[in-house]
Parts: C-alpha cells; structure tokens; sequence
C-alpha cells in the first residue's frame, strides 16, 4: 500500500505560494497602474518650457517617481486600515491584505519602507519644498481615510485637493510659478474624475446582480458617503463642473498674460481636445460605466488616449514657438 504522506505531498507543494504569486500580490497592493496620476507633476515642466532644460526633466522625473513611491504608501495605508471592511466587500476581499495573501506586519513595513523612499528621494534629488508638499498629500490622504471620506462634498474635494498639490510639487521642483490658472483647471479637472467615480460606483452599488441585502452591506460598511448622494445630484454637480473646467481653459488660452508669455493666441485651438476628452469621459462613464478607474479607462480607451496625446503634443508645438510659424 502506498505511504498516505507520499499520496498527499503532491497536494501540499502545489497549494504552496510560489515567489511570483507574492510578486503579482505586491504589485497589485501598490496600484502601479494608478501612477498615471502622478503625472500632473508634470504640467508646470510642459507649460514652462523646460522640455529642453536637462536638470527640469530630472527634477521632474525624481518628483513623478517619489510622488509615485508615495502614493503606494497610501494605498497600502488605506488597505491595512480597511482590511476588515474589505473582507465584507464582493470585490475588494480580494485584495492582498484583506485576502491574507499578505500579512499585515508585511504591509505595515512594506508601507514605512516606501514612504521613508519617497522622502528620502524628494529631499536628496529634488528640494525641501518637495518634501513639504508630500507630507501635506499624506496628511490629507489621511484625513481623508479618518474623516473625510465620509462627508459628502467634502470627500470629492479632498481627492482634488491632492491632485492640485501634485501640480504645485512639480513646479516647485523646477522652480517655476504655478500660475492661478493651472491650478483652477487642475481643480475643476480633479473635481470632474472625482464626482464620475462616484457615479460609477451608485451605479455598480445598483447592478440587479447584487441582492438588495449585498446592497445595504455594501453601501453602509464600504462606503457611507454613497447614502448622501444620487446619480442625479451627481450628474448637476458634474455639469457645472464640467463647464466650468472648459471656461476656465479658455480664458486662460485668450488671456493676454498667456498671448504674452507664448506669443501666439493660437492655444486657443487646444480648447476642442479638452472638450472632446472631456465629452469622451462622460460618454465611458454613462454608457459604458467605465468611470470607476479614470487611470486604467485613459490608458485601455484608444480614442480617449489619442486626444489626451493630440492635445500635449498641440499644447507643446505652442509653447515652443511653432504657433508662430
């Protein structure tokens, strides 16, 4: 008769995780993907005209990359801190930390690591000031965890408010004046992605897939905040949002300190890119319900890609004098 402890030996192995089950659990406790954000860093780089500046796209490089060891810390904050709200989630209990793939004095440690990474790098390549904007995202990403995320209205502004530091990071690392304009569009964009996510998400809460008993958990224990609001609510704010982003832009590309600085009135053309990216990401969001990753839905969605692209290399030709051609 065979041995029984030879008989399920096989079984034991194969349930074992392997090193690339934990590389693709890290990974996906990291939100690489949403790194994508981070890119507002690089708006004062694009608008100042430091393309050709070698120490600016350092600067700007080491700022996207310390801001993105950051922003990994937060998420793996957030998730330690969640983890037990997760485990009730359909979804969500899948991620690393509520799913035990990853334990939690792993993640506590993973997550001081990046953060002390992110500083680190901020002060030696980049400046104090850089440093000072990165604590100030980790505070309001924690208030934002404790308190915040809990109050209507006040959440949505919160995750603007980050993008805007973002912006200023980036142009402090160059040291270059944020002008009001950049940061209003970046506000009022922020502002958009935000109150399209949480569209999405009354809408995926209402799916007929989900009992109405999986409803209430989830709404109540996930996410309080949804009970304050509805799609309608949502739908006016994001249509004055929506419209107030496209005056602004505008404004700012017929005002005269704009003419003045770039010589040309001709950024004014840029304003259809805006208004179809914008008209795109409703049309995801609404139709297709697409809205709840903006990061993944710019990079998968082709036309959206296009115009994000169309619109930088415009906006570059402008501010390196071809308008003027």
């Amino acid at each position: 008769m065979m041995n029984s402890s030879y008989a399920t030996a096989p079984a034991l192995v194969a349930r074992q995780p392997s090193l690339l089950f934990y590389g693709r659990q890290i990974a996906s406790l990291l939100r690489f993907s949403q790194w994508l954000k981070n890119g507002f860093v690089f708006a004062p780089f694009l608008f100042a005209g430091r393309l050709v500046a070698r120490e600016s796209v350092w600067l700007s490089l080491w700022t996207f990359l310390s801001f993105g060891f950051l922003s990994s810390a937060v998420y793996v904050l957030n998730d330690w801190m969640d983890c037990e709200k997760d485990r009730l989630h359909p979804r969500k209990r899948l991620r690393p930390i509520a799913s035990g793939a990853i334990p939690l004095w792993a993640a506590a440690l993973l997550g001081v690591s990046l953060l002390a990474s992110a500083l680190a790098l901020a002060y030696v390549k980049v400046n104090l000031a850089v440093v000072g904007f990165e604590l100030t995202y980790l505070a309001l990403n924690l208030g934002y965890s404790l308190l915040w995320k809990h109050i209507v209205i006040v959440d949505v502004f919160s995750i603007a408010a980050g993008f805007v530091l973002r912006v200023w990071a980036g142009a402090y690392a160059i040291s270059v004046p944020a002008s009001h304009w950049l940061i209003l569009c970046t506000f009022l964009l922020a502002l958009f992605l935000a109150l399209t996510k949480r569209q999405s998400e009354l809408v995926k809460l209402a799916a007929p897939a989900l009992t109405k008993t999986a409803i209430d958990q989830t709404t109540v224990i996930q996410r309080p905040v949804l009970n304050f609001y509805s799609s309608a609510l949502i739908s006016q704010m994001n249509l004055v949002v929506c419209s107030s982003a496209v005056v602004c832009y505008a404004l700012y590309t017929v005002s005269p300190e704009t003419i003045d600085k770039f010589g040309t009135d001709r950024l004014v053309y840029s304003v259809p890119f805006v208004i179809y990216g914008l008209f795109r990401y409703l049309f995801l969001s609404e139709m297709r319900r697409e809205g709840e990753n903006p990061s993944s839905l710019v990079v998968h969605d082709r036309p959206l890609l296009i115009c994000v692209a169309a619109w930088v290399l415009f906006c570059t030709g402008i501010v390196y004098g071809y308008g003027r051609l």
